[in-house]
């Protein structure tokens, strides 16, 4: 990893400061800043930044939205912000693929009654350019291979869109820095910016994050956050298909696309663990390694030690691997207590001795499906001007992952420092449907050796 110094880029000027939150109060530690075992108030969810939960959006002047990428997550996306509130539509269609445009224009008429004119549906690399251009649009909702989305999301905060933006925000640190520097434009412009971790839409997570927040848990001192499953989708090389088309259909397992597993599926327990614990590793150790995957570049699995100042620490781990055991979920560890955080609707706190001392009352508040929350408070927030940006915190938590990462590419440890400065980018210069030379099947990377070309 190589240090350059950006101290005087606005995207570098940005890591020194603390995690952006929702609202002021939101501190680099739990508490009043000395930690929560100090803490000498109490805050409010409002305080904090919590969402309201509606069960739908409030209505108001219409909103036009394109969609670009319509593959499954963007179909889906594009469904959930229709169903978000009234006088919503999906207006204009972006992708690569005709195949993939046709199912998802077949799947809004069918489930939303949402045609979309052949006039706005847009094929091509640099397709999205054009909706942007269309003074009808309000939001854009990016749902692209990750690979993408740092020069989208630029592209769109300069049009001045909303945007919904999808989990990871970047592969590369070159990417994470776009992201920064475009996610303080979109704060000055007054938009809207949404992203896809959608435990942050969740009423239970929020409210145990008020809990910790407010020191039942005592400081803070560590974390856990683990996504250990079975194996994920891959497709397999058909003949008729070039290295691009391959690697853009097979993203998921494609490192320049995706940027492995740790970031897209293990991205929203560090996130988690990253919001609770408000402050960013200094180092990280990580592990890793390939064992059964059919097809791609990347890992099946990852182990991640992570360092933080006063010795605190977070574990994360990431699995893909069928007939092993399965785990997601997060823990926050205080002096006082531990947090135990999951998706499942059972989120407990729990003294050192064991005993439960606050759970979440599911049946007094139902968790509404968080998916369609984050549309509800996309639309939420354009139209009741609250002025929701969640980019700067999906992208520092994006690069806690990617410094897990590159850690057990290398079987280095790599500093935060050595993370936010590095020059290191994948995935080609330009983009066209045919040869990718710098893309080797099944060939991930091997810890200890000089790392191969990820570029061209």
């Amino acid at each position: 990893m190589k240090r350059r110094d950006f101290v005087k880029s606005l995207a570098i000027a940005g890591a020194g400061l603390p995690l952006a939150g929702l609202a002021p109060a939101v501190l680099t530690s739990c508490g009043d800043g000395k930690g929560s075992g100090s803490n000498s108030r109490t805050y409010t969810p409002e305080e904090l930044g919590m969402y309201s939960f509606v069960d739908i959006a409030p209505d108001g002047k219409p909103l036009k939205a394109a969609l670009v990428g319509c593959g499954d997550r963007g179909t889906g996306a594009a469904t959930q912000f229709l169903a978000a509130g009234p006088n919503v539509s999906i207006v204009a269609l972006v992708d690569i693929f005709k195949d993939r445009m046709d199912r998802c224009r077949q799947v809004l008429v069918e489930r939303s009654n949402n045609p979309v004119d052949d006039a706005n549906c847009f094929l091509g690399f640099d397709a999205y350019k054009k909706v942007l251009e269309m003074p009808e649009i309000d939001v854009v909702l990016l749902c692209t291979p990750t690979h993408f989305r740092p020069e989208q999301f630029k592209a769109a905060v300069d049009a001045g869109k909303h945007i919904f933006m999808e989990k990871p925000c970047a592969v590369d640190p070159t990417g994470i820095r776009t992201v920064i520097a475009s996610a303080k434009i979109a704060e000055s412009k007054g938009l809207t910016v949404i992203t896809g971790n959608q435990r942050r839409h969740r009423r239970d997570y929020w409210e145990a994050y008020v809990q910790v927040r407010n020191g039942i848990i005592g400081d803070v001192v560590g974390a856990s956050a683990h996504w250990d499953q079975g194996a994920w989708w891959n497709k397999p090389q058909r003949p008729e298909w070039s290295d691009m088309e391959y690697c853009i259909r097979n993203w998921f397992n494609i490192l320049w696309l995706s940027g492995d597993h740790l970031l897209d599926q293990g991205i929203h327990n560090i996130d988690i663990a990253t919001w609770f614990m408000g402050e960013r590793p200094t180092e990280a150790h990580g592990y890793g390694g390939r064992a059964q995957r059919l097809t791609g570049d990347i890992y099946d699995f990852f182990s991640v030690d992570y360092v933080y100042a006063g010795d605190k620490r977070m574990l994360a781990t990431a699995r893909q691997i069928d007939g092993c055991g399965g785990r997601i979920n997060e823990q926050v560890f205080g002096t006082k207590g531990v947090a135990f955080l999951n998706d499942r609707g059972d989120i407990a706190i729990r003294d050192l001795a064991g005993n439960i001392i606050w759970q979440y009352d599911y049946e007094a508040k139902p968790v509404k499906d968080p998916y369609r929350q984050e549309h509800i408070h996309l639309v939420e927030s354009i139209r009741l001007g609250l002025k929701i940006n969640q980019a700067e915190d999906l992208a520092y938590s994006t690069q806690v992952a990617i410094q897990g990462r590159e850690s057990a590419y290398t079987g280095k440890t790599i500093t935060w420092d050595e993370i936010m400065a590095s020059d290191l980018r994948y995935g080609p210069q330009t983009y066209a449907i045919g040869p990718l030379p710098f893309y080797k099947e099944g060939q991930a990377p091997v810890p200890g050796t000089p790392p191969r070309r990820p570029t061209m």
